[in-house]
């Protein structure tokens, strides 16, 4: 499986600064965590070409059977599982709402493109091959990936050039204006969930402290709520205990070190809060299937 950036809520840029946008093509051939747990600023489009996954949004769990589209608002807390051994690709395009504004102030941008800017917006769920809009969805979104692979394939393109910009624009234009057509955008009646943002807390806290001991009670602390309860609301939402999740999130960064630093394996142990060597061992075999120094050298080797 291919690796999935670490950072929870996501401050890395997609895209350029001229043209926050991005499209991703994320593979998997095993049953585990596909996308782990994040949110970001901007609107996602996800493509799904074939069923075998699962989609977590916020408190709502989404199984994916077949062919579909879905619609990631901003700040929405979401995960992808595959459910499946069998090789299977997602398409993303990732975009701030922004990049399609107009000085002009016309009605698309008064009544569509603002209004998803300020959360008071919200695009649809899911579109699925039976209804009208797929298609023309589907030839817009085509589009734009043929876009961002013509610039990886081509030194000379960016994202950032006149007419690729103008070609993802148009793209993303028509994606709008197929969901009006057809009345897919959704009035905010609802778009906030405490719990789901207590949640967001809990995880920002284990990013910035995850060197450090962390006890549930801290967690729990973050969001004053008591400690069963956090422990349940968190596998509700994240699919593992916090212990577990805390874990899992020491071995992946403990991966990223093993690969980028010349930290030997006990110093790795040591920044990435595990204070016991067998305990790092342990977890690290665990999730990785060998140690942390054959790790290394399966890394290093060309």
């Amino acid at each position: 499986m291919e690796q999935q950036p670490i950072v929870l809520k996501e401050i890395c840029p997609h895209g350029t600064k001229s043209m926050p946008c991005a499209a991703y093509r994320t593979h998997s051939s095993g049953k585990d965590v596909f996308v782990k747990h994040h949110w970001h600023d901007e609107v996602e489009i996800l493509y799904f070409s074939e069923g075998g996954f699962r989609l977590e949004i916020n408190m709502e769990s989404f199984q994916i059977p077949s062919e579909c589209f879905y619609f990631v608002n901003p700040g929405e807390l979401h995960g992808i599982i595959s459910e499946t051994f069998d090789s299977r690709w997602e398409d993303a395009v990732v975009f701030l709402p922004g990049i399609l504004g107009l000085d002009s102030h016309d009605e698309t941008q008064l009544r569509l493109v603002k209004p998803i800017q300020n959360g008071k917006l919200l695009l649809p769920r899911c579109i699925a091959p039976p209804h009208p809009a797929f298609l023309p969805l589907r030839r817009a979104f085509a589009d734009i990936m043929d876009v961002f692979e013509r610039i990886a394939e081509d030194g000379s393109l960016t994202a950032d050039g006149l007419a690729c910009q103008l070609y993802i624009k148009s793209s993303l234009l028509r994606i709008l204006a197929t969901l009006s057509e057809h009345g897919l955008f959704l009035p905010v009646e609802r778009n906030f969930d405490k719990r789901v943002e207590n949640i967001k807390t809990a995880l920002l806290f284990i990013e910035e402290n995850y060197h450090n001991k962390i006890y549930i009670s801290d967690l729990a602390g973050q969001v004053n709520l008591n400690e069963q309860y956090f422990c349940r609301l968190f596998k509700k939402v994240i699919g593992h205990s916090p212990i577990e999740y805390i874990n899992e999130y020491r071995i992946k960064q403990a991966k990223r070190l093993l690969e980028e630093t010349n930290l030997q394996v006990t110093e790795v142990c040591l920044e990435c809060g595990f204070n016991n060597l067998g305990n790092f061992l342990k977890e690290f075999r665990k999730r990785t299937g060998t140690t942390p120094l054959q790790y290394k050298k399966n890394f290093e080797m060309p």
